[in-house]
């Protein structure tokens, strides 16, 4: 035991000295926490281009019907369309939209001219407008007031309520827990295989240079292995841990000292929120950053912690007890692909899967899916902010520790006999002999 301890301790203490850590661990929480402020910052400081577009209708129906809005000016010209081409175009610079006659009765056709691209907001406008105005057309033709049909319209709030297994109601959003799910999902993929990796890099290393003959001399290949996978463990948690309460305080101070100082940015803030979360429903008006909130609130994210710690822990020694398997049956990084890919698949197959997993994530193949030790890592957490019984975690974590067991084992075979093989061109049936030696 002393001496897998000391080899923790040697492959903690040298990975997290490395300057590749440290300039990781500062790096990756700027990153995150950029991708949290820098949209409020860009959106407020950045000025919009003003487009303006001419308008040569030929059918009568859309004149003076494109009111200005914010950065879009529209004004109407009636030449040739050729000529007032040019003239927008080249000579002012602006876009041309050109609505033809029709052959038939209804104008469902349009052209926009322009030098540079207009943007999803003005060819978003132009589309609502022309189809509000051909559907009233066709409305009033048909002998019907569309101010009747405008009157019917209501938009519907519906509120999702989860009841408890105790009977306590609690609101829940759909959107918000699956973003959370997908993120938790990507995060257990990206760690197991960034940090695996780390552990199939060395033992090849190690085995290459010819540094694994002395150690083992010392020690059991079985202590090397359990010792190595344990340390970058540590790496991988502590760089994790390090990530998260870096971006909390950068996030906080970057609150502090901007955006509360900002009354334009708040301003901004403020706006957006009441242009996109006043929904209206027989009079009330709900505010869906309040809506986040109480979701928010509604999940236990002591459980997703706690899960998210375990679930990268028993995947990464998982499927890092393989990769170091891989490592010490090959020579070079070249021969490692072929090991790789069967090892890989259970993981890409079930980010693969994420989207059917969050639609139906209380189906059989969800279950399944987070039962299973080779997919549970991914699947289970993506689940989690679903609500999922407590016997399900527990058995999925149970089966999850027994295959790390079972494939720590199997590992162990495959590493103490691979690990001081050189030259020999490794098969499938090579390892199997391996594994049903004696």
């Amino acid at each position: 035991m002393n001496k897998i301890l000391l080899i923790i301790q040697r492959e903690y203490l040298t990975r997290v000295k490395k300057k590749s850590f440290i300039v990781m661990t500062i790096v990756g929480p700027v990153l995150m926490a950029a991708m949290i402020i820098l949209p409020v910052f860009l959106a407020n400081w950045s000025e919009a281009t003003e487009k303006r577009i001419a308008v040569l209708d030929e059918t009568g129906w859309f004149f003076e019907k494109f009111k200005d809005e914010d950065n879009i000016k529209f004004y109407y010209v009636f030449g040739e369309l050729e000529d007032e081409k040019s003239e927008a175009l080249t000579k002012k610079g602006d876009h041309l939209l050109y609505i033809p006659l029709p052959e038939l009765n209804v104008p469902e056709n349009a052209e926009l001219f322009s030098t540079n691209q207009p943007g999803l907001n003005v060819t978003s406008y132009i589309k609502s407008t022309m189809k509000q105005i051909v559907e009233n057309q066709k409305l009033l033709a048909s002998g019907i007031d569309p101010a009747i049909i405008k009157s019917t319209k209501v938009d519907i709030n519906l509120v999702n309520i989860k009841v408890e297994a105790d009977g306590i109601e609690k609101k829940s959003n759909t959107e918000v827990e699956v973003g959370l799910s997908i993120f938790a999902g990507i995060m257990i993929y990206f760690f197991i295989f960034m940090f695996g990796a780390q552990v199939l890099k060395g033992v090849i290393e190690e085995k290459s240079n010819r540094i694994v003959e002395v150690i083992i001399s010392s020690v059991k290949p079985f202590q090397l292995m359990m010792g190595k996978i344990v340390g970058i463990a540590l790496v991988g948690l502590t760089q994790f841990m390090l990530w998260i309460l870096l971006t909390l305080i950068i996030v906080g101070v970057a609150q502090v000292m901007f955006i509360s100082g900002s009354s334009s940015a708040l301003e901004m803030i403020g706006s957006q929120q009441e242009a996109l979360g006043q929904m209206t429903s027989g009079g009330s008006q709900m505010n869906p950053m309040v809506m986040v909130s109480e979701t928010l609130g509604s999940i236990n994210f002591t459980v997703m912690v706690l899960s998210f710690i375990f679930y990268f822990l028993a995947g990464y020694l998982m499927y890092a007890s393989l990769f170091a398997a891989i490592g010490g049956a090959v020579d070079n990084d070249a021969d490692t692909q072929q090991f790789m890919l069967p090892v890989s698949i259970p993981l890409i197959f079930a980010v693969a899967m994420s989207g059917v997993i969050v639609n139906q994530p209380d189906s059989s193949l969800a279950f399944w899916m987070s039962i299973i030790p080779f997919t549970s890592p991914i699947t289970m957490m993506m689940r989690i902010p679903f609500g999922v019984p407590e016997w399900q975690i527990l058995l999925s974590m149970g089966l999850l520790v027994a295959g790390f067991i079972i494939s720590t084992w199997i590992a162990g075979k495959i590493y103490k006999t691979g690990i001081l093989m050189y030259g020999k061109k490794i098969t499938y049936g090579v390892v199997w002999k391996w594994l049903t030696a004696r």
